[in-house]
C-alpha cells in the first residue's frame, strides 16, 4: 500500500511539473481588449510584453463607448504566479500596477488627471493563441473591473 501510494504521488507531482509553464514566455507579446464595469460603458485595448517568462509590462487605451466623455491612457506591469503556485499554462494568474492618465473630453464632469492603481486578474486560454480576461482593479485607469478577450501574437 505504501509503494502504490508513492507511486501515485509520484505521478501527480510529475505531471504538475510537467504541465507549469507561464503563458507567455520570454519575447512573446498579446493584445487584450473588452469592456470595463465603470460609468457609462468603457472600453479598452491594450498590449502585453513578456520581459520575463513571470513578468509582463505593456500599456493600453480606453475610452466611454457609451458618449465619448473620457479617454485613459495607461502603462502597467503584472507578475504572473503560474510557475510560482504551478499552475497550467492555459491558465494565467496576475497582479501587478498601473500609472495612467484620464483625459476628461465633452465637457466630462469625471476626476481628470494622473491616476496610479492596481489590478488582479485571471486568463483562461482555450486554444494555443485565444483567451478570456477577468481582472479587477483599483484606480481610474481600471473601470473598477474589465472582463475581455486576449489573443497571443
Amino acid at each position: 500500500m505504501k509503494k502504490l501510494t508513492l507511486f501515485l504521488a509520484l505521478v501527480i507531482i510529475t505531471g504538475f511539473a510537467m504541465a507549469q509553464s507561464a503563458p507567455l514566455s520570454k519575447g512573446e507579446k498579446q493584445l487584450n481588449f473588452g469592456l470595463g464595469f465603470g460609468s457609462g460603458l468603457p472600453g479598452y485595448f491594450g498590449m502585453d510584453f513578456a520581459v520575463h517568462n513571470d513578468i509582463t509590462v505593456g500599456g493600453g487605451l480606453g475610452i466611454n463607448l457609451d458618449g465619448f466623455d473620457y479617454l485613459t491612457i495607461a502603462g502597467r506591469g503584472d507578475y504572473h504566479f503560474n510557475t510560482l503556485i504551478g499552475i497550467p499554462s492555459e491558465w494565467d494568474f496576475y497582479a501587478g500596477l498601473n500609472l495612467g492618465f484620464v483625459v476628461g473630453l465633452n465637457d466630462y464632469g469625471g476626476s481628470s488627471g494622473l491616476d496610479l492603481g492596481g489590478q488582479v486578474g485571471g486568463r483562461y486560454y482555450w486554444s494555443d493563441k485565444w483567451g478570456v480576461n477577468l481582472e479587477l482593479g483599483g484606480g481610474l485607469i481600471n473601470y473598477g473591473g474589465k472582463v475581455g478577450v486576449t489573443m497571443k501574437l
